[in-house]
């Protein structure tokens, strides 16, 4: 029917055999939420372009990206479309709105609040792992495992209300680390309940196609804030063509491999090196977004300043540098080729870093265009890989 059903328990959904399976419209309302979560983590590295204002960047955006992950991993795995589902999802849409509404101060004034928000994120996670744990008893080992890792993280980032600056960041540290290692502590349940090899990829791009639309963002910024003038008019359409070009060779590549290379090799290795290299792949992009903008704004007759130079160069050499590891390890489509390219194209960006000063904003944006083009014009000259190819195009 239309209307959800009352009472329809959590239940496994990577064993049923259901080839195709898309995000659900409640996820893709879910994701919104992370759109502006995503927004204001960048506004913050905008206000403070350096070394620390980069790692508060990143140490912010660990806990956003993992409650997203967390809530993505549970659907792909156990997602049911019930009331109560309904509900706890409005729950984790909450958390993360106050988590984002807490990132603007979020290591100074608003950390108590951050922490509080992303902790009950967690206990709002422990209570779905519990529910579905209760109605699938082959599920359970996996269940238990994640609620409690997940229910002393959790616990630990309370504590951090009570602990003083600065020390509230090491506690902090501890509850990333405890979260982020939980799921290699059940990694032998994980290989009996393997997410499904549609539904995670496509979940994945989602959350790379959201920190693509901030660079888009950030262009319209960026020249809207501008006096209009051929420079900022070039800058604008360079970095869009950069946008599109990152997007063309991570769409063009995606696939399921991960998780059938997991089911083939009865390994779970790679499927945890495919969901945390995603994680430099979005920073590098939501802080090249940071970087475009600050490009379009600077004085175009003058040097780039170093700072931004640094930041857009480095953003743009993580990106290529997470994709080659990608593709080195087979995780997006398996090519040695491909994954050098990458490579190629990270050293470009590191050396235009070291002794690109002196250049202006529109040079440096057109060197890391022209980067971005290439690794395109390397896709489409062919070499497909002759090897796996039938798990290369499930």
């Amino acid at each position: 029917g239309t209307m959800a059903n009352i009472l329809q328990p959590p239940r496994l959904r990577t064993s049923e055999e259901e080839s195709e399976r898309r995000a659900t419209w409640l996820e893709l309302f879910y994701d919104l939420v992370f759109v502006v979560a995503v927004s204001q983590l960048a506004h913050n590295l905008k206000e403070d372009i350096s070394i620390s204002g980069f790692l508060g960047f990143v140490f912010l955006f660990i806990p956003v990206w993992w409650s997203w992950i967390g809530t993505t991993m549970y659907a792909n795995r156990f997602d049911s479309d019930d009331i109560g589902r309904r509900l706890l999802v409005g729950l984790q849409m909450l958390t993360a709105a106050a988590m984002a509404v807490n990132i603007h101060h979020g290591l100074s004034e608003n950390s108590a609040g951050f922490a509080m928000s992303y902790a009950l994120s967690r206990i709002v996670l422990v209570i779905e792992y519990v529910r579905a744990g209760s109605y699938i008893p082959e599920a359970r080992p996996l269940t238990t495992r994640y609620a409690i890792g997940f229910a002393i993280a959790a616990v630990i980032w309370i504590i951090s209300e009570f602990v003083a600056l600065p020390w509230r960041f090491a506690v902090w540290g501890i509850g990333i680390i405890v979260d982020l290692v939980t799921p290699f502590t059940a990694r032998q349940y994980q290989l009996k309940l393997l997410p499904h090899a549609s539904h995670l990829p496509e979940r994945f791009g989602l959350f790379t196609m959201i920190v693509l639309g901030e660079s888009i963002i950030a262009v319209v910024d960026g020249v809207s804030e501008q006096r209009w003038n051929i420079y900022s008019t070039i800058g604008a359409i360079l970095a869009l063509t950069t946008a599109f070009s990152l997007w063309w060779v991570y769409f063009d590549n995606l696939g399921g491999t991960p998780i059938v290379a997991a089911k083939s090799e009865g390994r779970i290795r790679k499927m945890l090196l495919w969901l945390y290299t995603h994680f430099p792949l979005v920073i590098g992009i939501a802080s090249a977004g940071v970087g475009v903008e600050e490009i379009l704004l600077s004085e175009q007759t003058q040097p780039l300043p170093d700072k931004i130079r640094y930041l857009m160069c480095g953003s743009i050499a993580l990106c290529w540098l997470a994709l080659a590891v990608l593709h080195r390890t087979g995780i997006i489509r398996y090519c040695k080729m491909r994954a050098k390219y990458r490579l190629g194209g990270a050293i470009t960006a590191i050396a235009l870093l070291y002794f690109g000063k002196g250049l202006s904003p529109v040079a440096v944006i057109a060197i890391i265009t022209a980067i971005s083009i290439f690794q395109v014009m390397q896709d489409l000259s062919g070499n497909r890989p002759t090897t796996r190819i039938a798990d290369a195009d499930i």
